[in-house]
């Protein structure tokens, strides 16, 4: 007999619509979805929701290196990663993890590779309560970049690879003011380390980007992942982006940018904080502007687990419940290529995240994966 449970009184948030009802779940799957009450788990008149899906979050670095010169054992990385993960709704995660190092930050592509292979060990053993997924952010312009990226070939929680140049007077930094702000206030250098520091990378940038961006989206179309394009600000960088078949546009720094993509036909990603925050902390276009023109499909926690869940409510004055769910679970999922989860509907996973919002702020109650609570 099939393993059977029921989520009742629920106002259950379904791609189109929000239900007073319940849903049935079987065997880790979404069986039934009804109106009205049933006999089961009472949800007590919270939301029920698709469970969250994250294309893109930096955060398990820190636990991994939580002070300068310190390595924690990177299986308790990626647990304690995946308990916050877990516990802001997010049932699919794809961990990014760089690949090319040119920032100075005291890690090495042997650490990422170690982060990797904890992910799978993780999931191996039944350890981890979030579905997790490898995201490598690959940084087109450092001299290691293909270094870092060979360990990862063939491994197949590997399903999608950005590229990214951080270096400056261009994409995220096209103000070079914006970049001193962030990397000399961030690594306390003096006028003159900072300049050189500035002159290397815009050197690095030009000798290695361009080459690395061909070598590692031929890469990616053999590995059959998915592509995308990192902080394009331009209409000819989003060109560039079309052209090699780019279908994620994560971060465009600029309405242009954003309007390019769209018509390139590339799914549009934006960070959850910047949601929540009214803004870009680095000055570059809003998410919630380019919402109000229809110019927004998905959003990143990147640098805050629970700003996923935030933003969804955040939303509220601009669109309807569904639409903002849409952006952290559907949309996502789609553009990742996991077609069996990120909707409330019969015959998905029954990955679901109970959410009580009465005080304004959203609270995560219970997590379900696959049928299983894992909150």
């Amino acid at each position: 007999m099939a393993a059977e449970q029921v989520l009742s009184n629920a106002r259950v948030v379904l791609a189109d619509r929000v239900i007073d009802g319940h849903v049935v779940i079987r065997d880790g799957l979404i069986a039934e979805i009804g109106k009205g009450p049933a006999k089961g788990e009472d949800l007590e008149g919270d939301f029920l929701l698709p469970g969250l899906v994250e294309l893109h979050t930096d955060h398990m670095e820190g636990h991994y290196a939580p002070r300068p010169g310190v390595r924690w054992n990177p299986l308790a990385s990626v647990q304690a990663h995946d308990a916050q993960v877990a516990a802001s709704g997010i049932t699919t995660v794809f961990d990014a993890l760089r690949v090319g190092l040119n920032d100075d930050s005291g890690m090495s592509n042997e650490d990422f590779r170690k982060l990797g292979e904890a992910i799978h060990a993780g999931m191996d053993s039944g350890r981890l309560r979030a579905d997790h997924f490898i995201h490598l952010r690959c940084e087109v312009a450092a001299p290691d970049c293909l270094e870092g990226f060979a360990p990862f070939q063939g491994d197949s929680r590997v399903r999608i690879a950005s590229l990214m140049d951080h270096s400056p007077g261009q994409r995220q930094f096209a103000s070079i003011e914006a970049y001193r702000n962030y990397y000399q206030k961030k690594k306390r250098m003096s006028d003159a380390e900072f300049e050189a520091f500035a002159a290397r990378r815009t050197r690095e940038s030009a000798e290695f980007a361009e080459p690395h961006r061909d070598a590692i989206s031929a890469r990616a179309a053999e590995m059959g992942i998915v592509l995308a394009s990192h902080d394009d600000a331009t209409v000819e960088q989003v060109a560039d982006a079309t052209a090699r078949g780019i279908r994620i546009a994560e971060f465009p720094t600029s309405l242009e940018a954003a309007r390019a993509s769209r018509e390139g036909g590339m799914a549009i990603l934006m960070g959850a904080p910047n949601v929540v925050r009214g803004g870009s902390h680095s000055g570059n276009v809003s998410a919630r502007d380019l919402a109000a023109e229809g110019l927004l499909d998905i959003l990143s926690s990147d640098y805050v687990p629970f700003s996923l869940m935030q933003a969804i409510f955040a939303f509220d004055d601009q669109m309807e419940l569904p639409d903002a769910v849409a952006m952290v679970t559907r949309h996502p999922a789609e553009a990742a290529g996991l077609t069996d989860r990120g909707v409330i509907e019969a015959g998905k996973r029954a990955d679901l995240v109970r959410v009580n919002a009465d005080m304004g702020l959203p609270m995560v109650r219970t997590v379900w994966r696959e049928g299983r609570r894992v909150i």
